[in-house]
Order: structure tokens, then sequence, then C-alpha cells
């Protein structure tokens, strides 16, 4: 019987992945640049923002609110950056900060949405919209608790483990009382 050739010729696979890994990063590393300069734009906004609105007509609600919706927007991006340098460092796409961008973001459309319709909240616009947000919340908190649950057993259970393992017993090199 004859030997069976592949059909695409042998590439030395080291040398490809090694491109390949070089191109992964430095996509990250651009997505990271990226992060970065559009967090110090929106510091540089937030900060022009709460200074035009104390110079101006003061109004605490529009400055509050403002400060707010730029804020977490910061944290998000904040939080972005760390995946993208946890996926650097890692080499592994985790899906915890992801989950953990999507409750932040969540959280954010919650308070501007309440904030907002403080004043003249309907049912049919805002109370929809805030459910399902807090329906969303829930549901990606759970999957938080679950993922943390799943991949770190023993961060939840300290006790039980402690009890299962004998206490340390001293060590015969341990100088007592000199």
């Amino acid at each position: 019987m004859l030997p069976v050739r592949p059909i695409l010729p042998k590439i030395e696979g080291n040398r490809l992945q090694g491109v390949l890994q070089l191109v992964e990063d430095g996509i990250h590393l651009v997505i990271a640049g990226l992060l970065v300069l559009l967090a110090g734009l929106l510091t540089v906004e937030v900060v022009r923002d709460l200074v035009d609105a104390l110079q101006g007509p003061y109004r605490a609600e529009t400055v509050v609110l403002s400060a707010l919706d730029n804020g977490l927007v910061l944290f998000i991006v904040a939080e972005l950056l760390h995946t993208v340098r946890l996926t650097i460092r890692n080499r592994t796409l985790d899906a915890e900060p992801f989950l953990v961008v999507g409750l932040i973001a969540g959280i954010r459309k919650v308070l501007i949405v309440t904030a907002e319709a403080e004043k003249s909240f309907r049912w049919k616009v805002e109370g929809i919209e805030l459910l399902v947000l807090a329906g969303l919340i829930l549901v990606m908190a759970a999957a938080v608790y679950v993922w943390r649950r799943s991949t770190r057993p023993g961060d939840y259970f300290p006790l039980q483990e402690a009890r299962r393992s004998p206490p340390p017993e001293p060590s015969p090199t341990s100088v007592s009382g000199s």
C-alpha cells in the first residue's frame, strides 16, 4: 500500500506558528495602544466637561450625569485594557473579564436611565428597558459566579479545604524560643 501524502505541502510548523503569534501579539498591542489613547481622550473630556459645567451655569444634575456617564465609560475602557493585557500575558482568551465589562456596561446604563428618567418615568419605555437590563445583569452575574466557581473552586470553600487537610506539623529545623 502506498503512503498517503498530504495535499498541502508541509510548512515548518514552529516557524509558521511563531509568525502567527507575532502577528497576533502585534494586533493585541495595537488594540492596547488604541485603548490607552481612548482612555487619555476620555479623561481629558471628563475633566473638560467638569470644568465647563462648574464655570458656566451650574446644574448639579447635568454635572453628575456627565461625570458618571463618562467616568463609567472610562472604567469600561480600563477593564478592556486589562483584558487585552491578560490575553497577551496568558496567551489565552478568558471569558470572565468580558463578563465583568458587560456587567459594568449594564450597571452604567441602569444608572443613566434611572437618573434621566427620575422626573418623568414611564413604564412603557424606561420600565421595560430597566427590566431587560436587570435581567441581563443577573444573567451575567450568575455567569461570573459559575465561571469563577468552576475555574477556582478553592476560593469558594476555604473552610472546607482547611478542615480536610491536617494542620501543618512544625518542621524539625525551626528554632524554638532562644
